[in-house]
């Protein structure tokens, strides 16, 4: 079982990943303005068995690379750190595309089809599994699954609650979504910059843990 200080900092992280604006929040803002929060609802359900199966492929996977290597586990971690760095950049310097209201109407039972193959391959959910996910496992613990699959169902939980009520925000606020500048200016500057504090976090606690061994 995970310590408490790491339950508050792993929450702390997810969190401030979910208010980047990426498929998962695109797919909720259009399902939301077309169809209403019916459909909305529906789209997020789907969208935490997505998020359910990366966190249990993440647990699993980082449990076996702890097992069979310290060395790899390392470059799995310091690849994410630097991937992280480039997309921030990246999206600080990209202009994001119009965010439309998507004109095709659809049942509750596909918003929620769609939900979950949009999170189950969703980039920047595999992005944080890959490179924050690893800072808060204990590699010398005795049940390094343990951690991995309590982490990973905090993640979930935290989802839910954020996308549920996003959804209720958005459905609620549909014109002021569409007209308003304050989504372009997360999705770029926002988000640009939450994911280099990401990467930076993730490199500061690879140097913690380098000089704890």
């Amino acid at each position: 079982m995970p310590e408490l200080s790491t339950i508050l900092a792993f929450g702390a992280a997810t969190i401030a990943l979910l208010f980047i604006p990426g498929p998962a929040v695109i797919y909720i803002l259009n399902r939301s303005i077309s169809d209403g929060r019916n459909v909305g609802l529906a789209a997020v359900a789907g969208l935490e068995i997505g998020d359910a199966i990366q966190a249990l492929f993440a647990a699993l996977g980082l449990s076996a690379v702890l097992a069979t290597s310290a060395s790899l586990f390392n470059l799995v971690k310091w690849a994410g750190v630097a991937y992280l760095l480039y997309v921030g950049i990246r999206t600080l310097m990209t202009v994001p595309s119009e965010l439309g209201q998507d004109n095709g109407h659809v049942s509750r039972r596909l918003a929620f089809r769609q939900g979950i193959l949009v999170n189950a391959l969703n980039p920047k959910t595999a992005l944080f599994f890959l490179s924050i996910f690893p800072q808060f496992v204990n590699p010398n613990a005795e049940h390094a699954t343990m951690q991995s699959l309590v982490l990973g169902a905090e993640f979930v939980v935290l989802a839910t609650i954020f996308n549920g009520s996003l959804t209720l925000v958005a459905s609620a606020l549909r014109d002021l979504l569409l007209r308003g500048p304050a989504l372009p200016f997360i999705r770029r500057y926002v988000s640009g910059f939450v994911f280099i504090a990401l990467g930076l976090l993730a490199a500061t606690a690879g140097h913690a843990s380098a000089s704890s061994k």
